[in-house]
């Protein structure tokens, strides 16, 4: 039998016999196909609560909690009906829900998925956790220390189990924080709305940025050397691939994808963590499809780290340097033919992204090389992607 150690406590990570196949092997683990969002409905007033259910059901948040079975009755197929029930031997009618919690022991139903009620608040009541979470479908975990120990823990020990864990959060802020322990997080978590715009921005927080964006061939037309100018270097938080960036340029319609300092340069070390992103007053992508400008950045804000196959995350940065250099201006034109600018750092160290991955050093690219970046169609208001008449040169 697997074992976790919690402090001085040994915890069993055993596999439930009835989870079990015939043969006595273990079933195949369930695939982790994302963060979901549930929303607690539980003693609200019935104004409230419909206002809440309507929001919900708008937003395509996954599941509804409830403890009665009247107000899970109506719900459309869209959403997962979660009903708690105060003991596992609470009779609940068929087709009363999808997945049935019981409080502190768990439940089960003839045509639904059971669960359990969890609250951690120490070592034996973490040790019971984490041997549920391998036995049943559902864990609803709720942890009354702020520390994310106790989760870190729960989420190893369901570590290729066939169930799911759920964990109530308290506001947005700690949802965000709470599908990020040990980097793929909690499965899920529940929240008890204070207002209907809470429950809008919980699902826009799990539904996160987009994952992949169309990059496109940039062609270069000129280069031109323009002096002295400021240009910023942008640290991230987080350790950069060789072929990761971020999309940069002078224009909101055309960004080229920067190249990330982790290819070796003579007389300095490689920085897995930085670009030389551009000058002051270029453009940035960030998450949620919103630009800013490089003069704007500060220490823990996000923007998109990009990879050359259009793959993105969100990472967040650890400070912006502003100097003063020499500056480079490189013009090149969309494959629709507009012509987009980036001005840059002019030193050979510099380097910008090409078709698959190639790594460019902007002193030596000459006219008609290929480059990687993004052309969105909308123009920019605050950030923002709008349609409207905008010439940009």
């Amino acid at each position: 039998m697997d074992s976790l150690i919690v402090t001085d406590t040994v915890v069993p990570l055993p596999a439930s016999p009835a989870h079990r196949k015939a043969d006595g092997s273990l079933p195949t683990p369930r695939p982790r196909a994302g963060h979901f969002a549930w929303i607690d409905i539980r003693g609200l007033a019935e104004g409230e609560r419909n206002a809440y259910l309507q929001a919900a059901l708008h937003h395509r948040v996954d599941g509804i909690v409830s403890d009665d079975p009247a107000v899970l009755a109506d719900l459309p197929p869209t959403v997962r009906r979660v009903l708690v029930v105060d003991s596992a031997a609470d009779q609940v009618k068929p087709g009363a829900a999808d997945v049935v919690i019981g409080e502190g022991t768990p439940a089960s139903a003839e045509d639904a998925e059971g669960g359990v009620h969890v609250v951690v608040s120490d070592a034996p009541t973490l040790t019971v956790a984490c041997q549920l979470v391998r036995e049943v479908d559902w864990t609803l975990l709720t942890f009354t220390d702020p520390t994310k120990i106790p989760l870190e823990i729960v989420i190893a020990a369901a570590e290729n189990s066939t169930g799911r864990t759920v964990t109530v959060v308290n506001d947005i802020t700690d949802a965000g924080i709470v599908a990020l322990v040990l980097e793929h997080g909690s499965d899920g978590v529940l929240l008890k709305p204070r207002s209907a715009s809470d429950i809008a921005t919980l699902q826009g927080l799990i539904d996160g940025t987009a994952d992949h964006l169309e990059l496109v061939e940039l062609i270069v037309d000129s280069i031109e050397h323009i002096g002295i100018g400021e240009r910023a270097c942008i640290d991230t938080c987080s350790l950069l691939e060789p072929d990761e960036g971020v999309l940069v340029g002078s224009f909101s319609t055309g960004l080229f994808l920067s190249c990330s300092e982790t290819h070796p340069l003579p007389y300095m070390p490689t920085r897995p963590f930085r670009w030389n992103a551009a000058a002051v007053h270029s453009y940035v992508l960030g998450p949620d499809n919103r630009t800013r400008y490089v003069s704007e950045l500060r220490a823990g804000m996000p923007v998109l780290a990009v990879r050359s196959d259009g793959s993105v995350r969100e990472v967040r940065i650890g400070r912006v340097k502003i100097e003063r250099r020499p500056l480079i201006s490189i013009n090149a034109f969309t494959p629709d033919g507009r012509l987009i600018n980036l001005i840059a750092q002019d030193d050979w160290h510099v380097r910008l992204l090409g078709p698959g991955g190639s790594v460019n050093n902007v002193t030596e690219l000459t006219r008609g090389d290929r480059l990687t970046g993004y052309a969105p169609s909308a123009s920019r208001h605050v950030g923002l992607p709008i349609t409207e008449f905008c010439d940009e040169r």
